[in-house]
């Protein structure tokens, strides 16, 4: 226990003028452009100009330096990894599903957040939008009520995204959040985390794919009581 402690102590330290109220607020900055992005996506739209919104909104907001890439992903290529490029040319369909992915810096503190929405009435793909939140919420309250390691929430997150039929994507495994930039404080997983995370320092991030079907649906968010 004491080890745990001690490596608890050593992965979620901040900068010495950290202010936990501030990382909050870059929270709901970023909350706030995912919300706004998502309003001005439509169907015939193509990725990359969605893309171009998501920078133009970022830098309206003060944002558009950010500690990671921003994404915006449309139908097949909400399958890709963090950081692979998107294939080009995917207009969204009257169909279809996206996701927005950013991760913006805010007055010197790390945002992050992720959300999918659905165009039309694709059954499949509006189930997965709902089954991803169900999924991320699942594990939040599973952290708040059994004191769970970031390790065991993994875990627990593949049996729920199984029981409701889908795949979770493993390499999708959370990580730190503090003042910019976190990394060199510590860069790993939550995945691997053997203590219980403490609040407002963790993103959990939930990806979960159809079984099937060439798309996958993701969200992420801190972890807080």
């Amino acid at each position: 226990m004491i080890e745990a402690d001690e490596k608890r102590l050593q992965e979620e330290r901040h900068g010495p003028s950290f202010d936990p109220n501030l990382l909050l607020e870059a929270r709901r900055h970023t909350r706030q452009a995912i919300t706004d992005i998502a309003a001005h996506v439509r169907p015939g739209m193509a990725e990359s100009d969605a893309l171009a919104f998501a920078r133009s909104r970022l830098k309206q907001g003060g944002m558009l330096r950010g500690w990671h890439g921003i994404h915006v992903r449309f139908g097949t290529n909400t399958l890709k990894n963090f950081g692979k490029p998107s294939e080009p040319g995917v207009v969204l369909g009257d169909d279809d599903i996206f996701f927005i992915d950013i991760g913006p810096v805010w007055q010197g503190y790390e945002g992050d957040g992720g959300e999918t929405h659905v165009v039309g009435h694709d059954p499949d793909m509006r189930r997965i939008a709902t089954d991803v939140r169900a999924v991320f919420d699942a594990v939040h309250a599973c952290w708040r009520r059994e004191r769970a390691t970031g390790m065991a929430l993994y875990h627990f997150a593949q049996a729920e995204a199984a029981r409701l039929g889908w795949v979770l994507n493993l390499e999708m495994s959370g990580h730190r959040l503090s003042d910019f930039p976190h990394a060199i404080k510590h860069k790993g997983a939550l995945m691997d985390v053997e203590y219980t995370p403490s609040t407002g320092a963790w993103v959990l991030e939930i990806q979960i794919r159809h079984p099937t079907r060439p798309f996958s649906a993701f969200y992420e968010d801190l972890l807080l009581e």
